[in-house]
């Protein structure tokens, strides 16, 4: 992580009420985030988006519009981490991978898990980056 800002693209897939995330723990606390990662030097971040998920999931996705970006300032393993996350709406080309429970990331020991949007609005379960839940909120 070092000093620098990172830029990300993270992909909102959603299934009814569901959102497409991965499971992580840091310092013994369990977070969702949806997936998608960096952004390359002289990339657009929804040509990153859709490279993502193919390193990811060995999945297309088409990018929809842009829901927001969101700062995110955090400590991860005892580092201190800062990204710009830009949040875009997002679906799969083939309808096989919303049939799925899970997924195996492919260059990562996480797995993707659809979550329901209630867990996270309602505490049960913590949703980074930051503000993403209000961003996914009903009334948004």
């Amino acid at each position: 992580m070092g000093s620098a800002i990172r830029p990300l693209a993270l992909g909102v897939i959603r299934r009814g009420d569901a959102l497409l995330v991965f499971e992580a723990v840091d310092a013994g606390k369990v977070f969702y985030r949806p997936l998608g990662g960096g952004i390359e030097f002289g990339e657009s971040s929804e040509a990153a988006l859709r490279r993502e998920f193919r390193e990811e999931l060995d999945a297309e996705v088409t990018v929809g519009r842009l829901l927001g970006v969101l700062e995110n300032v955090f400590t991860w393993q005892g580092r201190p981490g800062h990204e710009i996350v830009f949040l875009y709406e997002a679906a799969f080309a083939e309808e096989g991978f919303y049939a799925q429970e899970e997924m195996k990331i492919i260059d990562d020991p996480n797995t993707a898990y659809w979550i329901d949007l209630a867990d996270f609005r309602e505490g049960r379960k913590t949703l980074y980056p930051t503000g993403l839940t209000e961003l996914l909120s009903p009334d948004q």
